[in-house]
């Protein structure tokens, strides 16, 4: 059996190399932000989103410091008082009937993950969006959007903790999207153990 003879015309060149081109721009574009954006590790907590064809991955939701922020209403939040109902410091917890959500920028502040809500007036609120369940300190605020990520094969899913275990996660804080993952750690009575997925 002879096989054709295949050749490539100049469109299926140029097309390959735009391609290529683009792939290698999105590579740079991560690379340059792992390397000069804001690092920060924060607590995760994982589930599975029941997804038939997802390949082995965490979903992560990501805990955010909303204590700088204010909520779309002042009555979303209890605040502290003093003995003359005045209110004291700014940490604050959610108080309403369902969770809240609200679109936030992120940044990094002393090696915290912090969530500052863009304001209603801004036409098109960019960032990421952000949500406090009742009940929740302005402290433990979390992103809506899960951040995925990807482990091997046949590696022990670390989601699954025991008590006193906390999953944290170290990603980088890009100006604008959501954070990009890096790696994994385990908290356990104030011990760090670094996870690594072969």
């Amino acid at each position: 059996m002879k096989l054709a003879r295949i050749t490539l015309s100049g469109a299926s060149v140029a097309l390959l190399v735009i391609q290529l081109a683009l792939v290698s721009s999105i590579a740079a574009k991560y690379l340059y932000q792992r390397l000069a954006c804001p690092r920060v590790w924060t607590r995760a907590s994982a589930y599975d989103p029941e997804m038939l064809m997802r390949g082995r991955y965490l979903s992560l939701q990501l805990t955010v410091d909303g204590c700088q922020s204010t909520l779309p209403s002042a009555r979303e939040a209890a605040m502290p008082r003093n003995l003359e109902g005045v209110p004291v410091g700014t940490l604050y917890s959610i108080h309403a009937p369902q969770v809240v959500r609200f679109p936030a920028q992120l940044k990094v502040v002393n090696n915290k993950l912090e969530a500052i809500r863009i304001p209603d007036s801004d036409s098109r609120p960019s960032g990421v969006m952000v949500e406090g369940v009742p009940g929740t300190s302005c402290q433990n605020l979390r992103l809506a959007a899960p951040v995925d990520f990807y482990i091997a094969e046949h590696a022990t899913d670390p989601s699954r903790l025991q008590p006193g275990q906390e999953l944290w996660i170290e990603v980088t804080v890009p100006p604008q999207g959501p954070p990009r993952p890096l790696q994994l750690a385990m908290k356990q009575d104030g011990a760090w153990k670094p996870l690594a997925f072969q």
